[in-house]
């Protein structure tokens, strides 16, 4: 439903170290290691400073944003032509430039080869289950698609105690890994006649 914005560079998961910093950057600096998000945070509009909310008025989620906010212009370039950016991260490159909210500094002693999902797929599916979604200790909680997402959900949905954890995919190989992430059941819609929710 977006307007197309090509080239670009893609990707909003990584984990990375600074390089260098702009001027007047003083949350992170060279050496620091980062993971990109592309829900950022200004700290300073109202979004920012409420718990309810993570939409921050200035770096809320943009996909036809090509350019860094500062002066709208892309900082990447082949052959003098533009290349864009893409959610704030462009994360599919060797390097890459980011508006300073749109990254959190995390222990140098992490991998950064494992935490990269935590820069969407575990905050997003975690998130969800006990931020939004909010299950009651003793609950039941289903969780539709269990991809990295999904399997973050499930964890969620552990961590606050639910009794009852139904993971449901169309893949039945997805039924073991569940099991490891807090899913107490696994339904494959494709083995029964009935829709799911019966």
């Amino acid at each position: 439903g977006q307007n197309p914005l090509f080239p670009r560079i893609l990707g909003h998961e990584a984990g990375g170290v600074v390089e260098s910093v702009g001027k007047g950057v003083i949350d992170v600096q060279p050496g620091d290691h980062v993971l990109p998000i592309f829900t950022g945070e200004c700290k300073e509009c109202p979004h920012c400073l409420s718990e309810a909310s993570n939409m921050c008025d200035l770096l809320r989620i943009n996909t036809e944003r090509g350019g860094m906010l500062h002066d709208g212009h892309t900082r990447f370039s082949k052959d003098g032509k533009p290349i864009y950016h893409f959610l704030g991260t462009s994360t599919f490159s060797k390097y890459t430039v980011v508006h300073v909210g749109q990254v959190a500094k995390i222990n140098p002693e992490a991998p950064l080869d494992k935490v990269c999902v935590l820069s969407c797929e575990m905050s997003t599916g975690f998130g969800a289950t006990v931020n939004v979604a909010k299950p009651k200790k003793g609950g039941f909680v289903a969780v539709f698609g269990l991809g990295a997402v999904g399997l973050a959900a499930a964890e969620g949905a552990r961590v606050c105690e639910a009794s009852r954890i139904i993971g449901i995919d169309l893949n039945p190989n997805r039924s073991e890994e569940a099991k490891k992430f807090g899913c107490t059941e696994f339904v494959n819609p494709k083995d029964h006649n009935k829709p799911v929710q019966e």
